[in-house]
């Protein structure tokens, strides 16, 4: 009878459960290996005719690294604890100053079963639902109406953070743009835009121009990073598609050595940001006469920046101009996919921005943000106290018109009388 020795099953098990593993990630390994080689096909990155040999560096000639794209990660994670103290040691201190007050708001009473629907179902029930949970709870559907509306207003920023945000996004925009400035004024292609071509691609990279991406690029990280943090307006998915487009646009545009025609878009995109914030911080602020200025100030930079400029100097000459020096290529077709999204998301808020510049035109002052959402009690709960204000004021008229008449007849009106059967008035 044959018969193994303890344990040497459980050792041959293990060596090949070792062999196995070893293969997986020699497997593994190779996949990677492929995808990188796949990825990185000069046909995907390079116009026809160059390849990544003819893109070797030397001591006085650098080029964008892929690899270099990894900086923006720690980068932005220090924007990020610099917006933090920004916010907290000069930004709201200022807001206190300048009498920015945040809005007195009521507290929804601590009810467990409508906080467990509000925190795991929904936050805006139906109609049904309101019915169901009122009679669980015992309460009015008014009140429990009242409840979920109180409750959401609780979650919604205050007005000393949007104030926050809006400084710190001034401030980081006022310094890109002239950081840009600064960069470009004696590029030549910031003049002849047909420069952004040539020698296209064995361009080397300057150090301004690198820090200037890296500048950038990390902002929009750290944008991304705090995107559940920070104020959420109307038009939150577009926000994610614009700063979804514009991290691949900035990274691809570095990778392929787009870095010319970057530079531009950045520019013109920081142009009418300077002025976008600092109408919110006016209007926060309850300066009005300020407020509008700026915002007509913004539409008209931003309409022209984003309708004519960019469309003109940016995506004519990304289409057009490029295909003097080269034919089309991956790249070419992708960054033109990108600056099309990001053009798209241009028409987007042009529209609204006319919207709302047709509204200052008919009533002389600037509405509220289009993008920001309004409270629900600004309007909702305003309207009851209205409603119950008014039938204080009929009461109220009542008892003075009662107490008009007993001045003017010495006697009570006929509707405090009780009448007896015989016809006879009692006085009460």
């Amino acid at each position: 009878m044959l018969c193994c020795r303890p344990g040497s099953l459980p050792g041959s098990q293990a060596v090949r459960s070792q062999r196995s593993s070893q293969e997986a990630g020699k497997q593994t390994t190779r996949m990677a290996h492929s995808l990188n080689e796949w990825l990185w096909q000069h046909k995907f990155w390079l116009p026809p005719g160059i390849t990544w040999e003819d893109m070797k560096e030397s001591e006085d000639i650098h080029y964008p690294k892929p690899r270099d794209l990894l900086l923006s990660i720690p980068f932005a994670l220090i924007l990020v604890v610099i917006r933090c103290v920004f916010e907290r040691a000069i930004a709201l201190p200022i807001s206190a100053k300048l009498g920015v007050k945040d809005k007195l708001r009521p507290k929804a009473q601590p009810i467990s079963i409508l906080e467990t629907f509000y925190t795991v179902n929904c936050k805006n029930p139906k109609e049904g639902e309101l019915i169901s949970l009122a009679k669980q709870c015992d309460l009015p559907v008014r009140k429990v109406e009242r409840w979920f509306r109180r409750r959401r207003n609780t979650d919604r920023p205050s007005l000393s953070k949007k104030f926050c945000e809006a400084c710190w996004r001034f401030t980081f925009y006022i310094v890109s743009f002239f950081t840009g400035l600064g960069v470009l004024y004696d590029k030549p292609w910031l003049w002849d835009h047909r420069e952004c071509w040539t020698g296209y691609p064995q361009q080397p990279l300057q150090p301004s121009l690198f820090w200037y991406y890296m500048l950038e690029l990390s902002f929009y990280c750290s944008l991304v990073f705090t995107l559940p943090f920070d104020v959420k307006r109307k038009d939150f998915k577009e926000q994610i598609v614009h700063h979804a487009a514009t991290i691949f646009l900035i990274s691809f545009s570095y990778c392929a050595n787009y870095i010319r025609i970057g530079t531009l878009v950045m520019v013109i995109h920081d142009a009418s940001d300077c002025f976008l914030e600092p109408t919110k911080i006016f209007n926060y602020m309850k300066w009005k006469k300020t407020c509008d200025s700026l915002f007509m100030i913004f539409s008209a930079v931003f309409l022209i920046s984003r309708l004519v400029i960019f469309p003109y100097t940016v995506l004519y000459n990304t289409y057009y101009y490029s295909m003097e020096i080269f034919q089309p290529f991956f790249g070419y077709y992708f960054v033109n996919a990108l600056l099309i999204t990001l053009q798209l998301l241009h028409i987007f808020w042009s529209c609204l921005i006319i919207h709302m510049v047709y509204k200052f035109m008919l009533q002389g002052t600037m509405e509220k943000d289009m993008r920001s959402e309004t409270e629900e009690s600004d309007v909702d709960e305003e309207r009851e106290n209205m409603m119950e204000k008014e039938k204080n004021g009929i009461a109220h008229f009542s008892n003075v018109t009662n107490r008009n008449y007993i001045q003017r007849n010495g006697s009570e009106p006929l509707n405090n009388r009780a009448h007896l059967t015989n016809g006879h008035v009692k006085e009460r």
